[in-house]
């Protein structure tokens, strides 16, 4: 039933944004750029809608991976594996400044790096025929958050303070957006879908743009380009992940879509991809070998399940 919802919204959108497709192909500009046009921008008004959910999402959210602090010890990994499923933008940011306050563990801020997906799951979302691969990605990469962030806390051991103070979050998440939820602004409400909406529609755009290039001199085979199937591809997509740009997680998942690479290689990069949190945590970590050893986890537990998943499918 959810899959008929959201075919019937891209049938909208379709119906909606019919003009502009007429237009785009009157354009005296070469058919693989006209292609790209045509379907990121059908795609707006339905990113624009699950963007403009998901801030809801982040601000309820937010508030409560916050308190992560007070189960970090016990449930830490698990919570934050499970809040970080929302699709959202500023919860690894959010992580990263807990840890460096020593409020969550290594093993909790493990987890919430491998189970945020950026936004993977919005872009899956606005392809109806790739609805059915978001449940396994979320399972597998929840699951191995959880495993990750608990074997970390039981070989590491963890190093939370009883902190009772509130943490002031001046970060910014994507778009420039401050990441706090203290006071709920309506503006932000729609501000924030629209900027975002705008900048995916350009990530797409030029992913979109380049994979039909690749298309075309390729005559569709596009997977012999990326090595479809070899085991190098989820030791690079896993590398590439580590990049910290929401710009990343668009790339692999138009990857995907397009089927340029494998099941295992879109987990190894979707598990890396930790987004702005992995500035924060670079930046603002006083422990350059902490550092390191964090990214060290992430990269080697994202390769190693994306093999795995490589040879079992």
């Amino acid at each position: 039933m959810f899959i008929e919802f959201v075919k019937a919204i891209n049938t909208f959108n379709s119906f909606l944004l019919g003009w502009s497709n007429q237009f785009i192909e009157k354009l005296p500009v070469a058919d693989f750029i006209k292609d790209a046009l045509i379907d990121s921008i059908n795609l707006i008004p339905f990113l624009f809608v699950i963007f403009f959910f998901i801030e809801i999402f982040e601000i309820y959210f937010s508030k409560k991976i916050k308190h992560l602090s007070n189960h970090s010890k016990i449930s830490g990994p698990f919570l934050g594996a499970l809040t970080a499923i929302v699709p959202q933008c500023g919860f690894s940011v959010i992580a990263s400044t807990l840890y460096i306050n020593k409020l969550i563990t290594r093993g909790t801020l493990i987890a919430v790096y491998i189970s945020t997906s950026d936004e993977a799951i919005p872009v899956l979302l606005a392809h109806p025929e790739m609805i059915k691969s978001i449940l396994p990605i979320l399972g597998i990469k929840f699951l191995l958050a959880v495993l990750t962030g608990y074997t970390v806390d039981f070989l590491f051991k963890p190093s939370t303070d009883e902190k009772e103070e509130e943490l002031e979050f001046e970060e910014q998440g994507c778009c420039k957006h401050e990441i706090t939820n203290d006071r709920f602004k309506k503006r932000v409400l729609i501000l924030h879908p629209l900027k975002h909406t705008a900048n995916i529609f350009i990530f797409i755009f030029l992913v979109t743009l380049i994979l039909n290039f690749i298309l075309l001199k390729t005559h569709g085979h596009i997977e012999q380009v990326f090595m479809y199937n070899s085991p190098l591809q989820p030791v690079i997509s896993a590398i590439i992940g580590l990049i910290p740009n929401c710009a990343i997680s668009v790339l692999i998942t138009m990857l995907y879509i397009q089927h340029a690479i494998s099941f295992g290689a879109v987990i190894a990069g979707l598990s890396s991809s930790a987004g702005l949190g992995l500035i924060i945590l670079m930046r603002r970590n006083d422990s350059v070998k902490d550092t390191l050893k964090i990214l060290a986890i992430l990269l080697s537990v994202s390769m190693l399940s994306g093999l795995i998943l490589q040879i079992l499918f």
